[in-house]
C-alpha cells in the first residue's frame, strides 16, 4: 500500500530535521566523515557505472538535464543527483531513468541513519550517501553527479576514477566556504577534476581559466576548454554549432530558454562526443537537447492561482538563479525577450543572508521598471523584505517590501501597459510558487 504523499512528506521532512542535528554546522567541508559512512556502507560509490562528475557555480543542474536527457534518447539509462530541490526532496534523486518516490526515498534515509549510528554527518552528507546506495543497487549505463557546493571538499567528491569531469562558468558565490576571491573559489571547484579523466570546462574568465588549466596539468587530466579545444558558435534561431578537431555537431534551440541555456548545452555535447559512447550520435544529442525540461530555470507558468491573478497578458517566469552570474545570464534574457516582445518587467525576488545582494540586483537595472522584496518568514535565513528593498534601491531599482509573493501580483496587476513577472533569487522561493500555484 502506497504511503499518502502528505504523510510520506512530513516523514521525510522529520528525518531531515533529524540529520541536522548530527552536527552542528549546516556545512562543513571534509571528505572524512563521508568516507566513514559510505565504509560502513561498503563503499557503494565504488560500484556505480560510469560517472560524469559536474561542479561550477551557474549551470550545474541544467547541463546535468542536458546530459541526462541527450543519453536517455540515446538508449542509456541514466541515475542522476542534482540539488536542490523545488518542491519535493526526492527530485534530487533520478535512479536508473526513474524519479525515486517518496516512500523509497524515506526507506533509505532510515537504513543509512542506522549505519551512520549517531555519528557526526552533515544533512548533505547523508543524503548524499543515500544517493550513492540507491545508484549502486540499480543497474544504470551511466551517472550523472552534481556537486552541492565548492568541489574539492564537497560529500561527491569520493568517486575516485569518474568517466569525465565538467566545470560549468565559475563566478562569485559561497564566499563564506569557498573563498573571497575568483582563485580561490575556482580552486575548490577545480580539484574534482583527476588523473587520466577528460575535464571538459566551459567558457571561463580569465583568472578562473588559469586555475582549472594549472590543476588539470597538475594531476593529468586531459582538459577540453571552450574555445580552446573546442568552440560553440550560436545561431539566430538559440540553436547552433559544436565543433572539435573536424568534428562538428549542428545543435537544435535547446528545450530550456535563455540565450545562456545554449552555452550550457553545448557543454553537455562536448562532454559526450569527447567521452564517445556507443549510440550517443549526434542526433541523439541534439533530439535530447531540444526535448530537456528543468523546472524553476526561465520557466513560464501559463495557468493557476498565482497566473490568474495577472492581467490578460501578462506573463510570469519563474528562475532559481542567486547569484551575479547567474542574475547577467537573466537580465540578458529579458533584455532579449523585450526586444522581441516589449513588456515592461517587474521582479519579485528574496535572497538568502550568506548572498550578495546588491550584487545580484545590480543586473536588473534598467532592465526590471520596478521589484517587490519578500522575505521568507519560515527560513532562518532569510532577509527580511525591508533590507531587501534597501538594497534594491542602491542597486538602482525602484523596489518596495511586500508581505507576499500575491500581495506583489495584486500591485503589478494595478500597472498600466502589459507585463512580464520574474520571481527569482531562491530556490525556496521558486518552490513556494510552483507549490502554490499549483
Amino acid at each position: 500500500m502506497r504511503t499518502d504523499p502528505a504523510t510520506a512528506d512530513a516523514a521525510i521532512d522529520a528525518i531531515l530535521s533529524r540529520f541536522v542535528k548530527y552536527h552542528p554546522d549546516r556545512i562543513d567541508l571534509s571528505l572524512d566523515r563521508m568516507r566513514r559512512l559510505l565504509s560502513d556502507l561498503d563503499n557503494p560509490q565504488d560500484g556505480l557505472p560510469p560517472v560524469i562528475h559536474i561542479a561550477g557555480t551557474n549551470g550545474k543542474g541544467s547541463t546535468a538535464a542536458f546530459l541526462t536527457s541527450a543519453l536517455t534518447q540515446a538508449g542509456k539509462r541514466v541515475s542522476a543527483y542534482t540539488s536542490p530541490h523545488l518542491v519535493r526532496f526526492a527530485e534530487r534523486y533520478r535512479i536508473a531513468g526513474d524519479l525515486l518516490s517518496d516512500e523509497s526515498l524515506l526507506a533509505l534515509f532510515e537504513e543509512v541513519e542506522r549505519s551512520n549510528a549517531g555519528n557526526p554527518i552533515t544533512e548533505f552528507e547523508i543524503t548524499t550517501a543515500a544517493a550513492f546506495l540507491a545508484m549502486d543497487r540499480a543497474p544504470a549505463d551511466l551517472v550523472v553527479l552534481e556537486t552541492g557546493l565548492g568541489g574539492r571538499f564537497d560529500a561527491t567528491n569520493v568517486v575516485a576514477h569518474p568517466a569525465a569531469t565538467v566545470i560549468t562558468p565559475v563566478g562569485f558565490d559561497h564566499m563564506a566556504f569557498l573563498g573571497d576571491t575568483l582563485a580561490a573559489i575556482t580552486g575548490e571547484k577545480a580539484a574534482i577534476q583527476k588523473s587520466g579523466t577528460p575535464s571538459i570546462v566551459a567558457t571561463q574568465q580569465p583568472d578562473a581559466e588559469a586555475v582549472i588549466s594549472d590543476y588539470a596539468a597538475g594531476v593529468g587530466a586531459p582538459l577540453y576548454r571552450c574555445g580552446i579545444e573546442w568552440s560553440a558558435t550560436p545561431a539566430l534561431d538559440g540553436g547552433g554549432r559544436y565543433e572539435r578537431a573536424g568534428t562538428v555537431w549542428n545543435l537544435p534551440p535547446p528545450g530550456l530558454p535563455g540565450r545562456h541555456q545554449f552555452d550550457n548545452a553545448a557543454l553537455a555535447a562536448a562532454c559526450l562526443e569527447i567521452c564517445d559512447l556507443a549510440g550517443v550520435t549526434s542526433e541523439a544529442v541534439g533530439t535530447g537537447i531540444a526535448n530537456t525540461s528543468w523546472p524553476g530555470r526561465l520557466q513560464r507558468l501559463t495557468a493557476g492561482s498565482l497566473v490568474d491573478r495577472l492581467p490578460p497578458d501578462g506573463e510570469l517566469w519563474l528562475d532559481a538563479a542567486h547569484n551575479p552570474l547567474g542574475a547577467e545570464a537573466l537580465a540578458r534574457a529579458f533584455q532579449e525577450m523585450n526586444t522581441a516582445d516589449p513588456k515592461s518587467l517587474h521582479l519579485i525576488f528574496t535572497l538568502l543572508d550568506d548572498k550578495d545582494t546588491e550584487g545580484f540586483l545590480a543586473p536588473f537595472a534598467g532592465v526590471a521598471t520596478s521589484a517587490s522584496a519578500i522575505g521568507l518568514p519560515d527560513t532562518p535565513r532569510s532577509r527580511q523584505a525591508e533590507a531587501l528593498a534597501r538594497a534594491a534601491r542602491a542597486a538602482g531599482l525602484a523596489a518596495r517590501p511586500m508581505a507576499a509573493v500575491a500581495d506583489a501580483l495584486a500591485q503589478v496587476g494595478t500597472e498600466p501597459g502589459p507585463v512580464r513577472v520574474l520571481v527569482t533569487g531562491s530556490h525556496l522561493l521558486v518552490g513556494a510558487m510552483l507549490r502554490e500555484n499549483g
